[in-house]
């Protein structure tokens, strides 16, 4: 099995392969077709039209590699299967323990310094898998992104730390405005764009996780839009019922994030809209499941202990969360940093105190009289 996973990854990265070739070779048959002077020759336009089939052809290749940390989880799975078999003397022994498999670090969180940012701009390459904003970007991606329909949920996941699958599949019943807190026990899971309920992912089950102000203030707004457009759709029905149209039905999904007819979100159209928006407002990309780790990072920075990280993310263990989030803000490390150099008493300081203290000007000096006229003694 694990063999042919491999065998498939070397595959799919000739396909990748391709299809960056493929790319390249039709935006440079379509620069050539636009910098022709007019009347185009028709043969420049039709070298961009089979460079556009070619690319379609070679994108519609598989081109998903399987990681080292997905083949892992694989292995796992197989191996507890295969234990459970043993232990039924179903099997003589579990052979998936013997599989040696790729090395794999789980990546860490890193911030997006201006440093990295200005390394990104010039070679579009991400100096790491799992990426996390300043507090500057994150309020600049909330800003830009304040009138989109989705603002909401994104002010969720950013400060409280949802995963995409639970706040798509939030429902009102899980929402108490009144105590200002949300009970998380399931999800939407999408694979291959079909979409089921699931429960948290999170090793630790249901998690409850308070509402800040802000957002607590926003999810009041938004059920009032919600059950404004359920109304408008509803009127809006009846008259095209009058009207001799079919009138289609509202979904009652009961969630909290729908459309204007009451369909849940799909997890998966979210991640796109994200992904989409960021590129709009020209913003360090990360993954949408890193608004997660930006949570995790604002929390931790704004002093926040990681016990109550740990529950808020809903993390089996403290060892996990920590061990997650070693790398956290700049401003936080230099913060670090400078805290044991404080503790240590130098005498050099001292010098320096001492002679600074001593070159301050006197308020003679500064109003141009002697002390004793001005009624003021030396600083």
């Amino acid at each position: 099995m694990f063999q042919d996973i491999w065998d498939r990854n070397k595959e799919h990265e000739k396909n990748i392969e391709a299809a960056k070739a493929a790319l390249a070779t039709e935006r440079a048959a379509h620069a050539t077709w636009r910098q022709a002077p007019t009347p185009r020759p028709q043969e420049l336009r039709q070298a961009w039209n089979d460079a556009k089939t070619a690319l379609r052809k070679a994108r519609s290749k598989p081109r998903h590699i399987t990681g080292a940390g997905t083949q892992l989880h694989i292995n796992n799975t197989l191996s507890g299967a295969l234990d459970d078999a043993v232990k039924a003397r179903l099997l003589s022994e579990n052979w998936a323990k013997h599989v040696v498999l790729p090395t794999y670090r789980k990546p860490k969180p890193l911030v997006w310094t201006p440093e990295r940012v200005g390394s990104w701009r010039k070679t579009g390459k991400k100096p790491g898998k799992v990426m996390v904003w300043t507090p500057e970007q994150t309020g600049q991606f909330l800003d830009s992104v304040a009138e989109h329909r989705l603002y909401p949920l994104f002010h969720l996941m950013v400060f409280r730390g949802l995963r995409r699958g639970e706040a798509c599949g939030l429902p009102w019943t899980e929402v108490n405005l009144e105590a200002g807190i949300v009970h998380i026990s399931e999800q939407l899971v999408a694979l291959s764009y079909e979409v089921w309920e699931d429960t948290p992912k999170s090793d630790s089950g249901a998690r409850t996780v308070a509402l800040d102000s802000q957002t607590l203030e926003l999810l009041n707004l938004w059920k009032r839009r919600q059950e404004q457009e359920r109304k408008e759709w509803e009127e809006h029905q009846q008259a095209k019922g009058k009207n001799g149209e079919p009138p289609q039905i509202y979904h009652e999904t009961g969630r909290v994030f729908t459309w204007e007819d009451g369909r849940a979100y799909h997890p998966d159209y979210v991640r796109q809209v994200f992904d989409r928006l960021l590129t709009k407002h020209d913003l360090p990309p990360i993954r949408l499941h890193d608004l997660r780790h930006c949570a995790a990072t604002l929390s931790l920075a704004a002093g926040v202990h990681m016990k109550a990280i740990q529950a808020m993310l809903g993390h089996s263990s403290y060892q996990l969360t920590a061990d997650t989030y070693t790398s956290v803000l700049p401003q936080f490390e230099k913060a670090q940093a400078e805290a044991p150099v404080q503790l240590v008493p130098r005498k050099t300081q001292a010098k320096k105190a001492s002679k600074a203290e001593t070159e301050k000007p006197t308020a003679s000096s500064e109003t141009g009289a002697p002390a004793e006229e001005s009624g003021e003694t030396a600083a």
